[in-house]
């Protein structure tokens, strides 16, 4: 019982620098990257997100965090900058926009695109 422990807090310790590099990596993304979606592979709330940004013709850019092998760390990182740990994690513009209930509201209320044309993810006269 102890050594379960004793690795459970070896990896909770080591994970705050984990945390903090991972931290400054996604922050460069974001700001380097007008649409980011923070995924994993599996998460079927992510594939609706990144469907409906391909449907509107939007360029952005996708970390699958179950393919990274700092995924685990990202995903706190974005939890302790966001206050959201569940994916996708979606920015656009440099903004937090949220999850899929956050693209789609923004989607469904017509603000989605405009955000899109602003970030130049999609060309305002594809909109037309």
């Amino acid at each position: 019982m102890g050594s379960i422990l004793s690795l459970i807090n070896n990896n909770t310790s080591s994970s705050k620098a984990d945390t903090d590099m991972a931290l400054d990596k996604v922050k460069q993304l974001v700001a380097s990257t007008p649409v980011i979606i923070f995924s994993k592979t599996t998460c079927g709330f992510c594939n609706r997100v990144k469907e409906l940004l391909k449907q509107l013709g939007a360029s952005f850019q996708v970390m699958e965090l179950d393919q990274e092998s700092d995924g685990n760390a990202i995903q706190a990182a974005l939890q302790e900058w966001t206050g959201q740990r569940t994916v996708p994690n979606v920015f656009i513009g440099r903004e937090h926009i949220g999850g899929c209930d956050a693209v789609m509201e923004k989607h469904s209320k017509s603000q989605l695109v405009p955000l899109l044309v602003s970030a130049k993810a999609i060309a305002a006269e594809e909109t037309a």
